[in-house]
Formats: structure tokens, C-alpha cells, sequence
């Protein structure tokens, strides 16, 4: 009997970071502009440190450019506000700190977690629960492993591991190394609003790297199947 096919995977998604955010109403024009123009499965929420009330309020005013193009909202961090906030999840960084907000946030909202050290950590969050994780940010100090250590990390977990992995891109060339790679996101975020040309023609552009760089993967797959 034949054995049935594996279907190809799909291509990655756009998971869009924001700019730390002080002054909501101009993002939040921005953001359904770039949200109706590129593929954008999630924005992760940066939000400047400040009290409790006014950080709510931000993501409150983000919201609705975000959820009705039908992306997820995720704030980096504060597991204490998403459900106040009214977003979709949060974005946690080490295997404590998500270990710590997973009773607060489970089972309704998303759980993503980053600042995974070793392999050992990752599969860690993995079992313990997390929805995602992301390989490649940049620590306290601003260092990040080589783009070379990243593919080889997302690599190693697409081949292994159910849930999503993410890789964090701050290039084009990287998110199209990523995506080569096996995430099956790939977090963009400062290069794309650093951009000379806006922030929309880079998404549109680091987008269509992702697909073609998942187009050639399959072609590359089927050519040695």
C-alpha cells in the first residue's frame, strides 16, 4: 500500500513587534495600514514602562486596528494585564517567568516565551505548555546568537517539536534565513519601522522573502524526494 504523502508545510508568518509605545492613536492608524497590506498572524505590543492604568489604555487603543484584521494581540511581558487589557496573550521571556504566568493565563489566552538559553530550557517551556518559542532576541546586553545558531536552533526544534517556533529576524536576509530554516513565524520588528522607504513596503517586502524562501524549500524538498 502507498504510503500517503506528507502535505507541505506552510509558509511562515509575519509576527510583528511593535515600537515601544507611548502615543497609541498614530500607531494605531499605522498598524491597520500595514495589517491590511502584509500577512501578519500576531503584533507583540512593546509598551514604555509606566503605571498599570495608563499601560492598559495603550493596548486598549491598539486593540481594535489589530484583533479586526484578524491578528492576535500579544504584550511583550505584564501577564498581568492581558486580560484587563483585552489582548490575546503575552510574550514572556524564561522558562520562571512563563512557569510563574501560566495558571493566571491558561487556557484562554496565548503563552509565548523567548529568552530560552539551552535546548534543555526550550523543551521545558514546550511540555510545560507554552504556545510558542522564540529563538534569536537579543539578551540584557544586547547579544544574540549567530543567524547560523538561530537556523540551526529552528531547525532542530521544527524537526522534533509540535509546538511553533519563532525566529527573531532583524534583517530581511535573516527572516528569509529563518524561514529556510523551519519557523514557522518570524518576529520582525525595528528594521521594519527603522525602514527609509516606511514601515509598509518593508513588511510587504520581508513578507514576500518569507514565501519565496519557503517556495524554494519545498521545490528543494521534492527535487531530493
Amino acid at each position: 500500500m502507498a504510503t500517503k504523502p506528507v502535505p507541505p508545510r506552510p509558509a511562515p508568518r509575519l509576527y510583528l513587534a511593535t515600537p515601544p509605545v507611548d502615543e497609541p492613536a498614530q500607531l494605531a492608524a499605522e498598524l491597520a495600514d500595514l495589517l491590511a497590506a502584509a500577512d501578519v498572524a500576531a503584533v507583540l505590543v512593546r509598551l514604555s514602562e509606566t503605571d498599570q492604568r495608563t499601560m492598559i489604555s495603550r493596548v486598549k487603543a491598539l486593540a481594535p486596528a489589530i484583533q479586526n484584521a484578524g491578528a492576535a494581540l500579544l504584550i511583550d511581558g505584564h501577564p498581568e494585564l492581558v486580560a484587563r487589557a483585552g489582548a490575546d496573550g503575552a510574550h514572556l521571556s524564561g522558562l520562571a517567568t512563563m512557569e510563574d504566568a501560566l495558571p493566571s493565563l491558561k487556557p484562554d489566552r496565548i503563552v509565548g516565551v523567548g529568552g530560552l538559553a539551552t535546548r534543555h530550557d526550550s523543551m521545558a517551556a514546550g511540555e510545560a505548555g507554552a504556545d510558542y518559542v522564540l529563538f534569536g532576541e537579543p539578551d540584557a546586553n544586547g547579544q544574540r546568537p549567530s543567524v547560523e545558531a538561530i537556523a540551526e536552533r529552528l531547525q532542530w526544534w521544527d524537526e522534533l517539536f509540535e509546538p511553533p517556533c519563532v525566529g527573531f529576524a532583524v534583517s530581511r536576509e535573516e527572516a528569509e534565513a529563518f524561514a529556510t530554516a523551519g519557523a514557522d513565524f518570524v518576529l520582525v520588528g525595528d528594521f521594519v519601522w527603522a525602514d527609509p522607504r516606511g514601515a509598509k513596503a518593508a513588511l510587504i517586502d520581508v513578507g514576500e522573502a518569507l514565501v519565496q524562501a519557503h517556495a524554494r524549500t519545498i521545490g528543494k524538498a521534492r527535487a531530493e524526494g
